[in-house]
């Protein structure tokens, strides 16, 4: 890591513009995996497994475009803006034109192989190609504004609630405009049309804050230019050996899972389970507000005792209470909304953290390796991500079509005990899993964090 040049200090601007930043990566990230699913299924009328398989393909491409974007950035020339800003610039269109693409309604009445044709080019084109490559710089660029643990703790924390505010204008609006009344059955239908709409402000949305995060940001801390040949297979052995860069990998992916699996299913299991429209837009904002009260202390906590210890803490606070939801299995939405939030807070404890957590794994290879591949490691990181996404999709898209979800059968009492069912156990089992990750695979404790940030100044 070269010095810091003699510029203006970190400050709050650098934290509120890189938490546009992650608010335009989640007006499209968010909205898709909320409303995809739905939208496929209850729209194009294609089935919950074929889109959960699409999403689970798309990650094989995702382990090669990742990669390559993050090779890209670590050898990319630094310019005046910087080596990793530059990239929102130039991609901020295209990702928000690609996820528009993916809610083409006007095609509902298409061959249903046309429609799953059209399905997985959209989110490939999306998610695949587009969002990595704004995406990869933008995580990576947190490492260029501050060098300094207690500021990226902070970046940590602000890019988390951007996602939150950009989440709760998605999680508390949409429903209330996509969602309508059927007069005849007096069920919850969702409109196609209405979706499309949703998502073009959601894109206009983004490319204001992409802009917003691109002028209030500035790189300090110049990373040099990556000119050593890059060998793929070297790439994954120097990445698979690192047990911090596993273990947080591993960590990664079952928060998605938790994290997908509560908000993908609010789709289903307000409208049919619950049959309450108006309660996707109180979870979402209510869970908002969760993550927002956190940030407010939650990195004095982090400080105090660690960013590994307080999440593992979370996780098990998230096991025990959607254990105890899944086995009352409960009808009254007032109870089942007191363990969903208990759920959210050990959700949050991770979530708020897990960025600056990944800076450390960066510093800690450095240590080890002797070079700082920012880019590269931010794109395995953010590979696993989208796994977890794709695994959630994918596991609540086959356990939707298990227990016979389909556009007839969307009422049933059997198939919306399932619903219940499936919104409870993944989280729990999810969150036991991450529990056990941080505990036992991933090693950067409070006091291995603070070593390596003595070593990295040139301390004893």
């Amino acid at each position: 890591m070269a010095n810091e040049k003699t510029v203006k200090p970190f400050g709050m601007k650098d934290k509120v513009g890189y938490m546009f930043g992650d608010c335009a990566n989640d007006f499209t990230f968010i909205l898709c995996a909320m409303f995809l699913m739905k939208f496929y299924t209850d729209v194009m009328g294609v089935s919950a497994a074929i889109v959960g398989l699409m999403m689970l393909v798309a990650k094989a491409v995702d382990a090669v475009t990742d990669v390559l974007m993050g090779q890209i950035c670590d050898r990319s020339s630094v310019t005046a803006k910087g080596k990793f800003a530059p990239w929102l610039r130039r991609l901020m269109g295209p990702v928000a034109l690609a996820s528009v693409l993916m809610y083409a309604v006007w095609f509902k009445n298409m061959p249903m192989g046309f429609k799953i044709f059209w399905m997985f080019f959209t989110y490939l084109l999306y998610g695949s190609i587009f969002y990595t490559g704004v995406n990869i710089p933008y995580g990576s660029m947190a490492s260029a504004l501050s060098s300094e643990p207690k500021d990226r703790t902070s970046l940590s924390t602000f890019r988390s609630i951007g996602a939150t505010l950009a989440a709760m204008g998605i999680g508390v609006i949409i429903p209330m405009v996509v969602f309508y009344k059927d007069q005849a059955t007096g069920n919850m239908m969702f409109s196609g049309e209405k979706m499309l709409c949703a998502a073009i402000v959601c894109s206009v949305l983004a490319v204001i804050s992409y802009i917003l995060c691109y002028t209030m940001t500035t790189e300090r801390v110049k990373m040099t230019k990556v000119t050593e040949k890059f060998s793929f297979r070297t790439f994954w052995k120097t990445m698979i050996s690192s047990r911090s860069l596993v273990g947080i990998v591993v960590s990664a992916l079952l928060l998605l899972i938790v994290q997908l699996a509560l908000t993908g299913m609010n789709n289903y299991i307000y409208p049919n389970y619950f049959k309450n429209r108006a309660a996707i837009s109180l979870a979402s904002l209510l869970s908002s507000l969760v993550i927002l009260a956190l940030s407010t202390f939650i990195g004095k906590v982090a400080s105090a005792i660690g960013k590994k210890e307080t999440s593992i803490a979370g996780a098990i606070l998230g096991a025990a209470s959607m254990g105890i939801a899944f086995f009352i299995h409960t009808g009254n939405i007032a109870v089942w909304f007191v363990f969903f939030l208990i759920g959210y807070v050990g959700l949050a404890c991770f979530n708020l953290l897990c960025w600056a957590m990944i800076t450390d794994v960066i510093d800690d290879m450095e240590i080890k390796n002797g070079v700082r591949s920012d880019g590269s490691i931010y794109a395995v990181y953010s590979f696993a991500r989208k796994l977890g996404q794709a695994a959630a999709s994918g596991l609540t898209g086959v356990l939707l079509s298990l227990v016979g979800y389909t556009k007839e059968t969307a009422f049933d009492p059997a198939v919306t005990d399932g619903i219940y069912n499936i919104t409870t156990l993944v989280p729990a089992a999810a969150f036991l899993a991450l529990a056990i990750a941080l505990t036992f695979l991933y090693p950067l404790d409070k006091k291995r964090v603070i070593e390596n940030t003595k070593l990295l100044h040139g301390e004893k």
